[in-house]
């Protein structure tokens, strides 16, 4: 009789464990608070709860580790990023990483890019993807064909914005997401705008590029769009110094006469028309400036006096001349003023 009592004591004793632990296990919440989790290709299960060893993300690592054991987490461990809630169990997370339950991030494309090496740069430390493997898809044009484009002219399909996706996409996923994005953007409506202009879609932005990178000021975008599609109708040639930047990598301080010699389809001072591709990223809303541009026989433009970081329109050299002498002559009153 007492060894009957001490064995139904035992295995009570162990119901009441084992229910503990599935209570501590199942339903009890095991975090701290909300956090961000990536799992990346080179992860292991042994790598993985080692992050949690000490309390500051979890309250219970024993139970996180039974929680890997009971699922198996060894064998399906998956790539991702999941969104681990204070609430959550240790199960539930562990089922959230073996089923894949990851939620999509953000990755935002901003501010000026004016380079590959930057654009995969945002790219790669936002995304599982390396910037490596984002230049290499950026200057193979084997693989930009699926979508239509080339090495040359890839930054026209790109439009700085907020994609939501998965962490862990493939090169072709990311991409594959860009062109959905340009299609969308490219409306009939748009499409009728760049017709009526006599423009491709292309050749927008390729000039929405050069719009881009002379003027910072978002109101000046349709007026910089209108000189240059002027220029463009009266077979000038465009005379951008973005487009030399561009030759020069962006490095020049200041376009010089010495700069405008360099022999290249991109050298708008040598060739007439639009260079072979967009000389960067070109925003949305220079894009729309040149789909919209501002009325007027403007073909020149030269930097405000009054050092505001604005320009101003001529329709005539003339003007343009006594303009461009007004902001030099301020630039030599400043520079005395400043010697004082």
């Amino acid at each position: 009789m007492k060894v009957l009592l001490a064995a139904a004591i035992a295995v009570a004793a162990g119901l009441l464990v084992f229910g503990g632990f599935y209570i501590r296990d199942h339903k009890m919440s095991n975090f701290r608070g909300d956090f961000v989790l990536f799992i990346s290709d080179t992860c292991t299960t042994e790598g993985l709860l080692k992050r949690f060893e000490s309390d500051t993300l979890c309250k219970s690592y024993s139970s996180l580790k039974r929680a890997f054991r009971a699922e198996d987490m060894e064998h399906h461990l998956r790539i991702g990023r999941y969104e681990i809630k204070q609430e959550h169990s240790s199960i539930e997370m562990a089922r959230m990483i073996k089923r894949g339950w990851q939620r999509p991030c953000k990755l935002t494309l901003s501010g000026t890019i004016r380079t590959k090496q930057r654009l995969a740069g945002l790219i790669g430390t936002q995304m599982m993807v390396d910037s490596v493997q984002v230049m290499e898809a950026l200057n193979d044009d084997a693989f930009l064909a699926q979508f239509g484009f080339d090495s040359r002219n890839v930054y026209s399909m790109i439009l700085p914005d907020t994609y939501e996706m998965y962490w862990n996409a493939t090169i072709y996923e990311i991409f594959k997401r860009f062109y959905e994005e340009y299609d969308a953007f490219w409306n009939e409506t748009r499409q009728a705008k760049a017709q009526k202009l006599k423009l491709t879609p292309m050749e927008v932005s390729i000039l929405a590029s050069i719009v881009s990178g002379e003027t910072n000021r978002k109101d000046e975008y349709p007026y910089v769009a209108r000189v240059y599609l002027n220029r463009l109708d009266k077979n000038m040639k465009l005379q951008a110094c973005p487009t030399i930047c561009y030759l020069y990598d962006y490095k020049l301080n200041r376009v010089l006469r010495t700069h405008l010699k360099v022999d290249s389809p991109y050298n708008t001072y040598m060739y007439p028309g639009l260079p072979p591709g967009p000389i960067s990223v070109p925003p949305k809303a220079c894009i729309d400036a040149v789909l919209n541009p501002a009325e007027g026989n403007y073909l020149y433009f030269s930097a405000n006096p009054a050092f505001d970081g604005t320009n101003r329109f001529a329709a005539s050299y003339s003007e343009h001349q006594r303009m461009a002498k007004e902001y030099h002559k301020a630039i030599s009153e400043r520079q005395k003023n400043q010697g004082k």
